[in-house]
């Protein structure tokens, strides 16, 4: 019964703004990383950005740095991906994902358990 539950995709015009949410239950929620990923049709899954168990530390890929922000509510064991300027290319199927290693990882592998994922398209 352990999940992740993403939400708060949908269409959006360039330069907009969206919050994704990451829900997650049945496990002890702040020993875990939580990894963002995003697919693109035809594109290979590619890291988006992470914030680390423990101290909580966060990363980002170069091509989202400063646009995204990513942030952990403990009490309601929810995982936040603020997205602003979104441009056309940030397109994709966005998941999270939750890695029982406290340390994030840009690569997929290491994550233990995903979400089903919230369509996000930015088109004018």
């Amino acid at each position: 019964q352990l999940q992740l539950v993403e939400s708060g995709g949908g269409l959006v015009q360039p330069g907009g703004s969206l919050r994704l949410s990451c829900a997650a239950s049945g496990f002890t929620f702040g020993y875990y990383g939580i990894g963002w990923f995003r697919q693109a049709p035809g594109k290979e899954r590619e890291g988006v950005s992470c914030i680390s168990g423990g101290d909580g530390s966060t990363y980002y890929a170069d091509s989202v740095k400063g646009r995204i922000s990513i942030s952990r509510d403990g009490t309601k064991n929810t995982v936040y991906l603020q997205m602003n300027s979104l441009k056309p290319e940030d397109t994709a199927v966005y998941y999270c994902a939750a890695t029982s290693d406290y340390r994030c990882s840009r690569h997929a592998v290491r994550f233990d358990h995903w979400g089903q994922g919230t369509q996000v398209t930015v088109s004018s």
